[in-house]
């Protein structure tokens, strides 16, 4: 089966360290899960690559939008921070068909309700609800 390929959004203390976490539990989340997980995309503004080992394996861009539209990306994990740009990313990759996760302290709960609309009607996933 092939692996959940995942595209993050921020590398900044909380993306980076959700990059650090599931490079080093790769294996254990593999044997869980039934299938792999695998960053393939990132966006950010700014990181640092010294403390990101093995963020050379993977595109990284300052384009958030681009890693959304990337068709090979199944899972977008939002970790900019922030409303604007990160609402409408996420309300983006939900409508381009991908299941996202966010940070609970970045999901604002005024656009709790719209991003649950939207991915049950799509039949997709948001994180937090």
């Amino acid at each position: 089966m092939k692996p959940v390929r995942v595209g993050l959004l921020g590398l900044g203390t909380v993306g980076g360290g959700t990059f650090n976490v599931l490079k080093r539990n790769a294996q254990e989340i593999a044997r869980r899960a039934g299938r792999g997980i695998e960053i393939t995309a990132a966006a950010a503004r700014a990181y640092d690559p010294a403390g990101l080992p093995g963020i050379e394996a993977i595109t990284v861009s300052d384009d958030a939008f681009a890693v959304v539209d990337d068709p090979d990306i199944d899972i977008i994990v939002e970790l900019i921070g922030g409303y604007e740009p990160a609402r409408e990313l996420v309300l983006k990759a939900l409508t381009s068909g991908k299941h996202v996760g966010c940070a609970p302290r970045h999901c604002r709960p005024r656009d709790r309700d719209r991003r649950t609309r939207c991915a049950g009607t799509l039949y997709l996933a948001v994180f937090p609800p």
